[in-house]
């Protein structure tokens, strides 16, 4: 990417699920851009791990270990990240359980979708000033295609309606947009590609790979920046064009 910075000034960003996969990698380019980034994750080993790769570029990393499901916990990182980082005008709603978690139905949409709603309604309340923008890690899962796990499919196509919902209603505030990676190389999907499901979508990924972390990053800083100050409520995919030919 070069210099290119999407627009950005001297901004803060908070990203959950910041431990591994597309939250470390959203947060590395954050700060390549000249981001400040509150990273939250409820696994403190990865996120210390995110913390150092941070510091080696340079960049200003607040870490904030919470369950986002726990609303005192959302409360406190809120109040930490701000008075640490200054406003934050950017929010990549990205944390989640993986799809083969064994959670029962109910409860899992309470904690995918209850943590967007829950982690929005917060940082919309701390006042994150003009130019604010929210993106939600979404899915082709349930969107375009479904999978196996009930609950991931229901939960993503569920924060994708979240989505629209604030574009409508709350675009005075700030705007909202999702990104929808699908198979991406990820910790999650470590060993995937290689089996025998894996190898049937790779064949039908017309780029013939799996995305890169840094795929939906790029993605998804460009989303929030100012670059897309026009693109409001809109499900991106970034998939290599697996589902066009479903």
């Amino acid at each position: 990417m070069g210099d290119a910075n999407f627009g950005f000034s001297d901004d803060a960003l908070l990203i959950t699920g910041a431990g591994s996969g597309i939250g470390r990698a959203t947060a590395l380019r954050a700060v390549d851009m000249g981001l400040r980034v509150s990273g939250w994750d409820l696994n403190p080993a990865g996120l210390a791990e995110t913390a150092e790769l941070v510091a080696a570029a340079g960049g200003t990393f607040h870490s904030w270990v919470a369950d986002v499901s726990d609303d005192e916990a959302v409360t406190a990182g809120i109040a930490a990240a701000t008075a640490e980082l200054g406003p934050i005008r950017y929010l990549h709603n990205n944390a989640g359980p993986a799809s083969s978690a064994p959670i029962p139905f109910d409860q899992a949409l309470l904690i995918c979708v209850g943590s967007v709603r829950r982690v929005t309604d917060a940082w919309a309340a701390s006042g994150p000033g003009e130019g604010a923008a929210m993106v939600a890690t979404s899915s082709v899962a349930g969107n375009k295609v479904g999978t196996n796990s009930d609950w991931y499919s229901a939960s993503k196509a569920a924060i994708m309606g979240y989505v629209r919902h604030l574009t409508s209603y709350r675009s005075h505030e700030f705007r909202s947009n999702a990104v929808a990676p699908g198979m991406t190389d990820t910790p999650r999907l470590a060993g995937f590609s290689a089996s025998d499901v894996g190898q049937r979508v790779l064949e039908r990924i017309p780029l013939n790979r799996m995305a890169t972390p840094d795929d939906i990053a790029y993605a998804t800083l460009f989303l929030l920046s100012p670059m897309a100050s026009y693109i409001n409520g809109v499900f991106l995919p970034v998939d290599g064009g697996w589902t066009v030919t479903q």
